[in-house]
């Protein structure tokens, strides 16, 4: 038998060595199962053996460690912003400074795309990822080492494997000691589109940008979660206290031989003519990549020159940013179309054409653009449009489409006719909804109409619901289409004989490409076998996965703690559910006008029959004291003496009710150290006492 220090470094270099093939030289080398067969095998043998474990084992790039709070760090090389401009007379001037910061002597540039995500500091010690570090405020920035050591293209060591002798300086002239590398971390454009609808689908914030997706991946406190989001890093900058490089392109060049993921978009220009046209080239070019870019930067190669120009207070005299204005324009609003999600929410969606009317649409930041989302009828309302305006469009964050504007000076030469907002749901014509205080229409027939039926089911199976992630959009229709699900619990009565052989043809409506959906016989068995796994999701799960109005993961989560089985939750009145914590008057009305409704309770009974679980085996929070009755808290920053969980159990336990956000109805905020400055202003303006971690302790005493 095999040593086990000797087969978890063999596995190690040789999974390491096939994640560079696929990574940085797009060849893959073995299948993904052959991959995940050996990725296996090394993370048994490190659970068995977690000594042996390296430091640059690929099995850290699944995350799955909890951190709780992020240790900040002190910067050895201060990260400094750039100064920005937006247009070309700004880059001549900066230009004509470098002229005469070097006295004449001649000079090239470095151009980069500047990509919209998140710096980055990732520090190497003998070649070993050790720490990677966020901006922060350019001298301290948070430790997230290991939410950036899941980023599949980032080395997390660097050896003789991953050089080569096209390295303008190889490993006998650089022995690999410590060193930085600087970097964008960011979270490309098919990893934030599938994170909103993930998210979309749990009822919970969507993100309005790749940007702040990406920030928000970063800080996450599971980085198995970390690991989930697709996020990615493209390497711009190599520091060390010794002086390696002679030219900022040869540090590009050997960073990309040693591993580093180095956008390649980059390019040596001789002068601020060749700037300008680069900037140009890439104006529109930019839109075809897969990740999101909003400008250019331009740095003087030579590292000596760098260090000759030096820098101001807060930036690099050798280096500027060029940033693009978001594109913006005219076209057609033809028509619009009304969606109804699973709620019942209608959602108008404006239908797009371009001015010359050929159906093709708007050509808008490198894609096509046929149909913008205008919310609700407020919405409409507001920007004032109708049929057949000329109207302006552009990409928030280059990425979602929305009409900024309408052009109301063309309207006298165009036929224009007014929205109608429909009375009635046009899937299933019942008569819309709307409350006093909502801004969307409803279509109240929950039970019969198609869109809330499937999307019902859709949210049922999502991954913080009972993850069923063997079915999906395509095999929900299937199954609706042949009549063997209507509601979830319908899921629990499907069988082998039900399932083999179904087939259908689904239609893209936008690109016309057809694709078949087929129940063959491995897919009818993870569809099972995924059914019969989610009778193990915990309760949390299975209530958020119900569905109830204004419940989402987090309610259901504070919930499912708070009552412990769902008798109990549905024996609860308004008053009751108005006492757990983070519970308002909106959401206890709508879980007690659902378990009002018979058939809401029929279908608790299927689903509670099939074997879900409808009981938390959580530990529940003992009760300590009132000493905290009828008060309420909120906190913000970090504490010496408990951690963040610690201290809400301690506010339950002893009578009081933590709140979600800084309003009127607050009575005290608890600050520890590097509290959130929006949180600190709201409370200084709305009068709410603010109370140190000892203060909060001292409340707890009870004479």
């Amino acid at each position: 038998m095999q040593n086990p220090a000797e087969r978890i470094n063999e596995l190690t270099d040789l999974l390491n060595h096939y994640n560079h093939r696929y990574y940085q030289d797009s060849v893959s080398e073995i299948s993904d199962y052959e991959f995940d067969t050996l990725l296996k095998e090394l993370a048994e043998l490190e659970n068995q053996y977690p000594d042996l474990r390296r430091e640059d084992s690929p099995t850290l790039r699944v995350g799955g460690g909890i951190t709780k709070n992020f240790e900040t760090v002190t910067h050895r090389y201060p990260m400094l912003s750039l100064g920005n401009t937006y247009n070309e007379q700004d880059l001549r001037d900066f230009d004509e400074r470098v002229q005469k910061g070097l006295y004449g002597e001649a000079y090239e540039y470095i151009c980069e795309l500047k990509f919209d995500g998140i710096s980055l500091s990732m520090t190497y010690e003998n070649g070993v990822l050790k720490r990677a570090v966020t901006r922060g405020d350019g001298t301290r920035g948070d430790d997230i080492t290991a939410n950036v050591r899941t980023i599949k293209s980032l080395p997390l060591k660097i050896s003789s494997r991953t050089q080569n002798s096209d390295s303008p300086l190889t490993a006998h002239q650089l022995p690999i000691t410590n060193f930085e590398v600087r970097g964008e971390g960011f979270m490309p454009i098919s990893s934030f589109e599938k994170l909103n609808k993930d998210l979309e689908a749990a009822d919970e914030p969507t993100y309005a940008n790749p940007r702040n997706a990406a920030s928000g991946a970063f800080k996450l406190q599971d980085s198995a979660e970390s690991a989930r989001r697709g996020l990615d890093c493209y390497l711009y900058a190599f520091l060390s206290d010794d002086e390696v490089f002679e030219t900022h392109e040869q540090s590009l060049l050997t960073l990309k031989t040693w591993g580093f993921n180095v956008s390649p978009g980059w390019r040596k220009c001789a002068d601020i003519d060749e700037v300008l046209a680069y900037i140009h080239e890439w104006e529109t070019k930019r839109h075809t990549l897969p990740l999101a870019t909003d400008g250019i930067v331009i740095k003087v190669n030579s590292m000596a020159q760098q260090r000759e120009l030096g820098f101001t207070a807060k930036s690099p005299r050798w280096a500027i940013s060029f940033k693009y204005k978001a594109e913006n324009k005219a076209g057609v609003l033809k028509s619009v179309s009304y969606q109804v999600g699973r709620t019942g929410a209608l959602t108008p969606v404006a239908n797009l054409d371009n001015l010359n009317g050929d159906g093709k649409g708007l050509q808008l930041s490198g894609t096509r653009v046929k149909r913008a989302s205008l919310h609700n009828a407020n919405e409409i309302e507001r920007l004032g449009l109708m049929l057949n305006d000329v109207v302006f469009v552009e990409k928030g964050g280059e990425i979602i489409p929305k009409i900024t504007g309408v052009d109301v000076d063309a309207r006298s030469n165009r036929l224009l006719s007014p929205i109608v907002y429909p009375t009635h749901c046009p899937e299933c014509g019942t008569e819309l909804v709307r409350k006093e205080t909502e801004a969307n229409h409803y279509c109240p027939n929950e039970r019969g109409c198609p869109p809330q039926l499937r999307g019902k089911v859709e949210h049922f199976i999502h991954r913080k619901a009972l993850n069923i992630d063997s079915l999906g959009e395509g095999k929900i229709e299937l199954l609706f289409d042949k009549n063997l699900v209507q509601i979830p619990a319908d899921l629990y009565d499907l069988t082998y004989e039900k399932l083999f052989g179904l087939e259908k043809v689904i239609t893209d409506e936008e690109t016309g490409k057809t694709k078949k959906i087929g129940f063959k016989e491995k897919t009818v068995e993870n569809i099972l076998k995924g059914i019969e796994q989610s009778k193990n999701v915990p309760f949390k799960q299975v209530l958020f996965g119900i569905g109830i109005r204004f419940v989402g993961a987090t309610v259901a989560e504070k919930l499912a703690a708070y009552f412990r089985n769902i008798d109990a939750l549905m024996a609860a009145d308004f008053e009751a559910l108005c006492n757990v914590p983070e519970i308002g008057g909106k959401i206890a009305q709508s879980i007690v006008d659902y378990f009002s409704e018979e058939s809401n309770r029929d279908y608790i009974g299927r689903l509670r029959a099939a074997g879900l679980q409808f009981e938390t085996d959580d530990v529940p929070v003992v009760a300590e004291s009132n000493a905290l009755e009828g008060k309420s808290f909120l906190y913000t920053g970090t504490f010496a003496g408990m951690t963040r969980e610690e201290l809400e159990a301690k506010i339950e336990a002893n009578g009081g009710k933590l709140l979600s956000g800084v309003s009127a109805k607050l009575n005290f905020l608890i600050v520890g150290e590097k509290p959130g400055a929006s949180k600190v202003d709201k409370a200084t303006k709305l009068n709410v006492k603010m109370i140190s971690e000892e203060e909060f302790l001292g409340m707890l005493s009870v004479d």
